[in-house]
């Protein structure tokens, strides 16, 4: 082969690696992934600083997972890649350890509350029945001699006299006879009237509560009964007596007070902010001081419309059956009253919140050491929980312990950032006046006044500028020294002199004459 055929051969067989090569490089599979693996070992050499949801960025984490909202994947966030908010504050990861910082998510729960106060035993108004009388009268025999006694209900309690209950006896006996007498008559009109009249007489006996046996003994007897005997319509204890054996009464007279202790009210005093917990038909528990571990069941019967004055407090009503007497008038019980008011919220712990007075503050962890104040609306607190109305959403990260020390940290940065701010604009005015002096201006007395209440001087007229300067000085202290005692006093000019045009004060009179006499001697002091 010629020497011009071999060149050929050569030239053709680089072009064609060449060609190949080019072609590997563009249908090659592995180079774009070698791509991406470059990029990912770029990016994975900067610090991740937290993972947070790209469809909720308020749900962060510090590890890798899901979001609990919308269930995506959670992305990295690296360093330089954050955004900076006004009031984020960063805390080394080290520090937050060391103050122990605990994080809460912010979560949704049901509030119930357990109201616990302290109640009043008293007695069941609508078990209580006075015993009184319609006629005027005499106490001839007492049953009921005692206050406290227990009383069953149409049980004797007093015989009474009274010349009214005799009369209406009698008549009521002649009402029987005289009809007795008429039944035979054909006159339908005698007849029906003296049916009438027995009614009559017997409807007054009635409402004098003379009892239904008492009139049939007396229809079959047919003797009027000098005294007549007052019987209970309730059982209970005498609570108030007011009756004695031979006292003559009035109508109308307060005799006997009965209470059926059966079943008691209970009077809980309940603070304003527990209101909302309260409603009517509730189960309440009352535990017993004298008898440790019994408990009583009852209920809320009534939430009185209006406030203690002296307490500050609303009077709930409570009813308990009393089974042997155990609740006794007048005796103080723990009372629980379990709300079935179940409010579903979003909740944060109590320990989280700050409270400056006008506002509430919770600390919200946003990751990679990054925390931030954020303000707070809240509603009831329960067990421990406040409700929140405005300021967080569900599963926000906030701070529950060491939260004042970042709060502290966030608002000492604002007050500086606010406070170079404002030393940046007060040194225009300053700036300002440096250039007038340097150019020669004029400045007017009114100026000149203003200056000097600025930096709290005092200004000086033209016509006192040639003053000694101990009166200046006078003028800018409140006090001096006495030159013969040493002591340190306020001026007063009936007692100074002066001496080589200098003016000298004192405490008394005495030093004043001394330093006349010998004004070297205490100078030299």
């Amino acid at each position: 082969m010629t020497k011009k055929g071999i060149l050929i051969a050569l030239i053709i067989s680089l072009l064609s690696l060449s060609a190949g090569y080019f072609l590997a490089g563009i249908y090659n599979p592995w180079s774009s992934s070698s791509t991406k693996e470059r990029e990912s070992e770029v990016k994975s050499e900067r610090k991740i600083l937290y993972y947070r949801c790209p469809m909720h960025p308020w749900v962060t984490s510090d590890k890798p997972g899901k979001c609990g909202i919308c269930g995506m994947d959670l992305v990295p966030v690296y360093e330089g890649e954050e955004e900076i908010e006004e009031g984020v504050v960063r805390i080394d990861p080290a520090v937050v350890q060391n103050i122990g910082v605990r994080i809460e998510p912010v979560r949704r729960m049901k509030l119930t509350k357990t109201v616990r106060t302290v109640g009043r035993v008293d007695y069941n108004e609508r078990k209580i029945a006075i015993i009184t009388t319609k006629v005027s009268g005499w106490i001839e025999r007492l049953y009921v001699d005692y206050t406290g006694k227990f009383i069953r209900k149409g049980e004797p309690l007093f015989e009474i006299y009274s010349p009214e209950l005799v009369v209406a006896q009698e008549e009521y006996l002649q009402a029987i006879s005289y009809k007795e007498s008429v039944s035979g008559s054909r006159d339908p009109n005698i007849i029906d009237g003296a049916k009438q009249l027995v009614e009559n007489a017997r409807k007054r006996l009635l409402y004098w509560d003379i009892t239904e046996e008492q009139i049939e003994e007396l229809e079959k007897t047919r003797q009027v009964r000098k005294t007549l005997t007052l019987y209970s319509p309730v059982d209970g204890v005498v609570v108030e007596k007011n009756v004695f054996l031979g006292m003559k009464i009035v109508q109308g007279m307060t005799l006997l007070r009965i209470a059926d202790l059966s079943s008691v009210w209970v009077y809980a005093d309940v603070y304003e902010y527990e209101l909302p917990w309260i409603k009517v038909g509730e189960e309440a528990e009352v535990e017993l001081s004298y008898i440790p571990g019994k408990v009583l069941k009852g209920k809320v019967t009534y939430i009185y419309p209006y406030l203690q004055p002296e307490t500050r407090t609303v009077k709930v009503r409570l009813e308990f059956e009393n089974p042997g007497y155990l609740l006794k008038p007048d005796m103080y019980v723990n009372v629980d009253i379990k709300s079935k008011v179940a409010i579903d919220a979003l909740v944060v712990p109590e320990q989280s919140v700050i409270r400056t007075g006008k506002r509430d503050i919770v600390v919200v962890a946003l990751g990679g050491g990054r925390f931030k104040s954020v303000e707070v609306k809240l509603g009831v607190l329960a067990d421990g929980y406040y409700q929140v109305l405005e300021g967080l959403h569900e599963y926000q990260n906030i701070v529950t312990s060491s939260q004042f020390l970042i709060d502290s940290e966030s608002n000492l940065k604002s007050a500086l950032a606010m406070l170079t701010h404002q030393h940046g604009e007060s040194m225009a005015p300053q700036e300002q006046k440096d250039k007038s002096h340097e150019h020669g201006e004029m400045t007017t007395p009114q100026e000149q006044k203003h200056e000097t209440h600025e930096h709290g001087e005092l200004t000086v007229p033209q016509e006192h500028k040639h003053k000694s300067q101990d009166v200046k000085q006078l003028e800018k202290k409140d006090k001096v020294i006495d030159p013969v005692c040493g002591m340190e006093i306020e001026p007063n000019e009936e007692l100074s002199y002066v001496y080589k045009g200098k003016k000298y004060y004192f405490c008394m009179k005495s030093d004043m004459e001394k330093f006349k006499k010998e004004p070297e001697r205490y100078l030299k002091k």
